[in-house]
């Protein structure tokens, strides 16, 4: 008996600047008994236009996804905001439409759909995780993502001080309010590095991005990973650090 068709939704972010966050995920759910695809005429969910204020011009993209997604049986997001863009204003902004309530962020699917905590990993690296907005407040995923890392075999797991704390990127709002966006990354990045993690990951490329270029500059030493690149990541086929 094959496994659940799932459709990858990668997110424009994943999709043209950290493709191997794409990749981990096909893996890691081929490797859970996944039949996975990856509908080549998906685009953005229209997400920017919704939070800028250009409701109008995310309609028709929130039509096109249920085109393309509506007859799978379930859609995987590597994101929390943009599964809670299509779940939350999706249904507003078209029709009824299937693959709304069908679309999970990662980490929700292997807990709640596949009822996996344990999915095989080995990532032998000390690891602090960053609760994303959206994630936590819109989609109240929980400890989910903490619970996935937990059962990683060789992960230390350390607590991320005032974890709830936005990390000051938020789309447009790091680019229309800089210097606020810039002071609050920079009580992310301090409460990282108190951790001594080698290692700070997330449900979102977007929030990595914002911390991961923080880190960069003050050449802490701290890497960005993606969730599903560490739930990827096995003994046979280890993660492997990108220049």
């Amino acid at each position: 008996m094959s496994g659940p068709r799932v459709a990858l939704f990668p997110t424009c972010l994943t999709d043209t600047v950290y493709p191997e966050t794409a990749k981990a995920v096909v893996r890691l759910l081929e490797r859970l008994g996944c039949d996975v695809d990856f509908p080549l005429d998906q685009t953005c969910c229209g997400q920017m236009h919704f939070n800028t204020g250009y409701a109008e011009h995310a309609r028709p993209m929130a039509r096109a996804y249920a085109d393309v997604f509506d007859s799978y049986d379930h859609v995987v997001a590597p994101s929390g905001s943009c599964a809670g863009m299509v779940r939350e204003n999706h249904p507003n902004l078209c029709a009824a439409s299937p693959a709304a309530t069908r679309t999970y962020e990662l980490s929700e699917f292997l807990v709640d759909v596949l009822g996996v905590v344990d999915v095989g990993a080995h990532f032998p690296h000390r690891v602090t995780y960053h609760p994303t907005c959206h994630s936590l407040r819109m989609l109240g995923v929980g400890d989910k993502p903490l619970r996935l890392l937990r059962a990683v075999s060789g992960l230390e797991l350390v607590a991320l001080p005032q974890a709830e704390q936005c990390c000051g990127f938020g789309g447009t709002f790091a680019l229309k309010n800089a210097e606020t966006s810039t002071a609050m990354l920079a009580d992310k990045m301090r409460c990282v590095q108190d951790t001594g993690a080698q290692v700070v990951t997330a449900g979102d490329n977007s929030c990595l991005m914002q911390i991961g270029g923080g880190l960069s500059r003050m050449r802490a030493g701290v890497r960005t990973v993606h969730l599903a690149e560490i739930l990827a990541s096995t003994q046979e086929e280890p993660w492997v650090a990108t220049p």
